[in-house]
């Protein structure tokens, strides 16, 4: 029975267990993982508007904001080098998120994180060492390969782990974690800037350590899912753990549902070529949309090119790393189709901070958690490792893409950009309120019910689109 009344199609699943202490802090700690994913967003954007790693690495970039060789603006940080710097690190996350898909359903979702934050410590410590662009991109690229596998495990450790009534509160640990990470981030940008000598952006990319070592160890001690613990056939293990997160004795009900979902899951010869079937044809569009619409609603060019966005609106060095924790028709009525906006004065920049600090705020509470806690909870255990991969993959993608562009798209499209980020978050704002369906209160092991009453999606996954067995695996083991 779901906690708020929600209609799921005839389960009366209502499992006992409380929110332990033990599981509060076990969840705590493996939200941890956001932080490196948040502090690289934070740094990366920070280190790109200081001067002596512009100068070192990117000498055209420095000399068009310096020596003025184009009057426009909006093109002042249009860069091949710049983008590829930033950007490099989400094509690597693309491609091991599908390596995470099988290490996370084989050896456990605690080991995919342990390697994310082992990559993701290597590559801190070649980019703080770099002495080219070359050594950069390589250290872009285990931070990539880590995130990875931190992206791909730490959402669902948290959905796994959590009581189905508290699970969306803990699992927005996560989101909580990134924008921690991207505000300490900013503030060692703010204060390494000012280091004399011009090295402070060593700190910055090596700090990445910091939060890498408290994945990995977190990754070391934290205990692994009764889920997980289940599919690999430790059954005992896996009641005791249960018995233990859960706060209660009572748990047979939930364990017997686990156990029934991963003899269905082992059934499975290819969760990724099973990902095609009909019946899964709602999990595989929302894996794929809701990471897709995710990056569309333009927030990582706020999160990564933030300090560059404001040097470039007029604030200096200084002032455009502190405006960084933060819009069209602000920016398009100053600067016009020339991008030569003049001197820009102090309050209208301020207006301009202010609307991006109501749009980040805005995301903050809605596609940021959201974005990643409904795409984990949604999936039946036999798909749930594919499917998370590619929702992994999905949002890498988009990022890597929209990372890539956004600089010449820039200075192309001017601030109808932002007109064009506009529109896809009015056409996300219906795709969720037509076709998404409300999953709060609903027992991981029960999820399926929701798109079987779901006035459209119940096409696929009825019960008389399948057979007998298929019947049986559906009812019993869908919706991990």
């Amino acid at each position: 029975m779901p906690a708020v009344g929600i209609a799921t199609g005839g389960s009366k699943k209502a499992y006992p267990g409380n929110l332990t202490l033990y599981v509060t802090v076990t969840c705590m700690v493996a939200a941890t993982g956001g932080l490196i994913f948040g502090y690289d967003i934070g740094i990366s954007g920070g280190v790109t508007s200081m001067d002596s790693f512009l100068e070192k690495f990117l000498p055209s970039v420095f000399r068009k904001k310096h020596q003025k060789e184009t009057t426009n603006q909006y093109c002042q940080y249009d860069s091949e080098s710049l983008t590829l710097f930033t950007s490099s690190l989400y094509l690597a996350a693309l491609l091991s998120s599908l390596v995470a898909s099988t290490v996370t359903r084989r050896f456990g979702r605690k080991l995919s994180m342990l390697f994310g934050g082992m990559l993701f410590c290597s590559g801190a410590i070649v980019n703080a060492a770099a002495k080219n662009v070359l050594m950069l991109i390589l250290g872009r690229l285990l931070l990539g390969f880590g995130l990875g596998f931190a992206n791909q495990s730490v959402p669902l450790y948290l959905s796994e782990m959590a009581p189905y009534k508290y699970r969306g509160a803990l699992n927005i640990g996560f989101q909580l974690s990134i924008t921690v990470g991207i505000l300490i981030a900013n503030v060692l940008n703010f204060f390494f800037a000012k280091i004399k000598g011009g090295w402070g952006w060593r700190l910055s990319l090596g700090g990445a350590v910091v939060p890498a070592l408290i994945i990995t160890v977190g990754a070391l001690v934290l205990p692994d899912t009764p889920n997980s613990m289940i599919e690999r056939g430790r059954h005992d293990e896996a009641r005791h753990q249960l018995k233990r997160i859960r706060g209660t004795d009572d748990i047979d009900e939930e364990f017997n549902d686990l156990v029934t979902a991963s003899v269905a899951s082992n059934q499975v010869e290819n969760s990724w070529t099973n990902l095609l079937n009909q019946k899964y044809r709602p999990h595989l569009t929302m894996a794929i949309l809701i990471p897709f619409f995710q990056q569309l609603t333009g927030i990582n060019v706020i999160l990564f090119y933030a300090p560059v966005l404001f040097s470039t609106i007029g604030f200096g060095s200084e002032a455009a790393l502190t405006s960084a924790i933060a819009v069209a028709a602000a920016i398009g009525a100053k600067f016009g189709v020339d991008g030569d906006p003049g001197r820009l004065p102090r309050w209208y920049a301020i207006v301009v901070v202010l609307f991006i600090c109501i749009y980040v705020a805005g995301f903050a509470w809605s596609w940021g958690p959201l974005g990643w806690l409904v795409p984990s909870e949604i999936f039946p255990l036999e798909i749930r490792s594919a499917a998370q991969s590619v929702n992994v993959s999905v949002n890498m993608f988009f990022t890597f893409v929209i990372a890539q562009v956004f600089l010449v798209m820039l200075c192309h499209l001017k601030f109808g950009l932002f007109l064009f980020f506009a529109f896809f978050v009015l056409l996300m704002s219906i795709f969720v309120a037509v076709f998404l369906p409300e999953t709060k209160g609903i027992p991981i092991e029960e999820m399926n019910e929701v798109w079987k009453t779901h006035w459209y999606w119940k096409r696929f996954v009825h019960d008389n689109h399948l057979d007998d067995g298929e019947r049986v695996e559906m009812v019993r083991g869908g919706g991990f």
